[in-house]
């Protein structure tokens, strides 16, 4: 078990800037140890050598936020590196910064493809649909039929009548979604970014515009989904949120029909629209 004297932060600090090579960075000269110099460090932090030797001791104090921050651009720290940073040096993780990266990995579509029966779908903190399977596209929305611009829930929920007439009660769906969407965006720090859409929907829905008002939020977590699907008739869901590890902008959300009915269903339907597609 750590004890109190254990200073974390510095023998990270130190750790770090040893993997470092120097010749990368301009530095030259001959040197004992590996690595970058602790004063080459406070040069490329933009901060006082004496100050980051302190902290590399365990004398300086509480890094702010700002220092860390420099720290980690000058250590070439990964996110996940820097995350670790802050938690050591603060206690607490740094604020989001949002990467607005829509791609998504070829091992997270091939997990979303696994699940021939149980429609799944990735999306950003602004809500755009970003990857499905195919059974998203048979039981929900044929995304790729759509521009990537038309591939944002809360448009289709606001602006699209058939998938507004899918709801078995539109007004509880439409509130859950602003609600959950105004919490993911400020979570993934997008909000700036996320702004347009927000103007956007709230000149062309009046609805929106009224729901957005009330500053809701809630979780997108997990739940029963009903649908007035236009094939199979009401189906229902159960539904549940997972977040992708390393982007706080994305989540996945994974739809199982909630009974051996529903499945059944969703087989026959997936199957139909393989025979149609295979013509």
């Amino acid at each position: 078990m750590p004890s109190p004297n254990d200073n974390r932060l510095g023998d990270y600090l130190r750790n770090r800037r040893t993997k470092l090579d120097p010749a990368s960075f301009g530095f030259s000269g001959r040197r004992r140890t590996a690595g970058l110099r602790r004063e080459e460090v406070a040069q490329r932090a933009n901060i006082s050598a004496t100050w980051y030797t302190w902290l590399e001791q365990g004398r300086g104090g509480n890094a702010s936020a700002d220092v860390l921050d420099r720290i980690a651009k000058a250590l070439m720290l990964t996110e996940v590196e820097r995350e670790h940073l802050f938690l050591i040096g603060l206690g607490r993780p740094p604020e989001v910064r949002y990467r607005g990266n829509d791609a998504i990995t070829p091992r997270l579509q091939r997990l979303l493809d696994a699940m021939a029966y149980s429609p799944a779908i990735v999306r950003t903190a602004a809500w755009d649909v970003v990857a499905w399977n195919r059974a998203a596209a048979a039981v929900l929305t044929d995304y790729g039929a759509l521009p990537p611009e038309k591939r944002n829930v809360l448009r289709m929920i606001f602006c699209d009548p058939r998938v507004r007439a899918a709801q078995f009660d539109w007004d509880s769906v439409a509130r859950f979604v602003v609600s959950a969407f105004r919490a993911d965006a400020t979570r993934a720090g997008a909000a700036a970014e996320v702004q347009p859409l927000v103007d956007e929907l709230c000149r062309s829905s009046p609805e929106f515009a009224t729901m957005w008002r009330d500053n809701e939020v809630q979780t997108h977590g997990d739940g029963v989904k009903r649908l007035h699907h236009p094939v199979l008739g009401p189906i229902t869901m159960e539904y549940s949120a997972f977040a992708v590890d390393g982007r706080p902008d994305l989540q996945m959300i994974v739809y199982n029909p909630a009974t051996a009915a529903d499945l059944e269903q969703v087989r026959s339907l997936i199957g139909r629209v393989a025979a149609i597609a295979a013509e």
